[in-house]
C-alpha cells in the first residue's frame, strides 16, 4: 500500500491538451526516464513541480505520468472515474514536451501494482534498470516493504525519492527487509509549499478557489465537469 504523499509547488506550469503516444512510436534507446505514478485525483502543481525537479536533477529525457487504474491502496475510497483523471493529466501536460501521459495501467484490467507497471514500461521503452527512475515521496518509501513484490521492484528500477529539507530517514528497518534499498535510492530535496490532492478536493467541496493549486486547464475542467463538489 502507499500513503498519499505531499508535494511541493515549483511555479512552472501551463496549458492543456492530449499527449498519449503509442508504445511502438515511443521506443528510444539510451534514454533515462522518470516514472511518476499516482491516482492524480486530481493532478496539481505539486506533481508538476516534483517531476520538473527530478527531471532537472537526474538529466532525464522525459517523465511519464501514470494514472492508476484500480489502485490497491485506495480501495474503499471513492475516486474520480479514470476517464476524468486521465484527461486532467493530459490537460496539465500539453505544454511540457518532456512529460507524457502513459495509459499503461488504464488500458489493462486490475488490480494494478507498481511492479507490473514498471515491467511493462521497461519493455516498451527498452530501458535498463539503472535508466528507469521510479519517483516516490519519502513517506511512501517508508511503506515500501508492504508493497506487492517490493524486492522485485528494486530489481526493475532506481528510486528517485523526494524529501523535505533536513529530512534524515532511519533506513535500518527498511534495509533489514530490503538489503539492496540504499544502493537503489537517489535523494531529491524539494523545498517549497506543501500541497495535496486531498486538500485540493476539500477546497473544491467547500467552494474555495483552487487557481493557485492546479494548472488553469485542470481548474477549468474540474469546474466544467462538476468534480469534487461532494468530497
Amino acid at each position: 500500500s502507499r500513503a498519499t504523499p505531499f508535494f511541493w509547488i515549483i511555479w512552472n506550469w501551463n496549458g492543456c491538451g492530449e499527449k498519449a503516444v503509442k508504445s511502438e512510436e515511443r521506443i528510444v534507446k539510451n534514454e533515462k526516464i522518470g516514472i511518476l505514478g499516482g491516482t492524480f485525483d486530481p493532478i496539481h502543481n505539486g506533481h508538476l513541480g516534483l517531476a520538473e525537479a527530478v527531471r532537472d536533477r537526474l538529466g532525464l529525457s522525459k517523465v511519464l505520468f501514470v494514472p492508476a487504474g484500480e489502485p490497491p491502496h485506495k480501495r474503499g475510497r471513492r475516486i474520480a472515474p479514470a476517464v476524468h483523471r486521465a484527461q486532467m493529466v493530459a490537460l496539465a501536460l500539453q505544454d511540457y514536451p518532456y512529460f507524457e501521459l502513459s495509459r499503461v495501467d488504464l488500458d489493462r484490467p486490475g488490480p494494478h501494482y507498481s511492479v507490473d507497471m514498471l515491467t511493462r514500461l521497461r519493455a516498451d521503452y527498452q530501458l535498463s534498470a539503472d535508466d528507469c527512475f521510479f519517483i516516490i515521496g519519502a513517506d511512501s518509501l517508508m511503506k515500501l516493504p508492504t508493497w506487492h513484490s517490493a524486492q522485485q521492484l528494486l530489481e526493475l528500477c532506481r528510486l528517485a525519492v523526494a524529501h523535505r529539507p533536513g529530512y534524515q530517514p532511519d533506513l535500518s528497518d527498511l534495509k533489514a527487509q530490503l538489503p539492496r534499498l540504499p544502493q537503489r535510492i537517489v535523494w531529491i530535496e524539494l523545498p517549497g509549499i506543501p500541497i495535496s490532492a486531498t486538500a485540493l478536493r476539500a477546497a473544491v467541496a467547500q467552494g474555495e478557489a483552487i487557481d493557485a493549486l492546479a494548472p488553469p486547464a485542470v481548474v477549468r475542467y474540474i469546474r466544467q465537469m462538476g468534480l469534487y463538489k461532494e468530497n
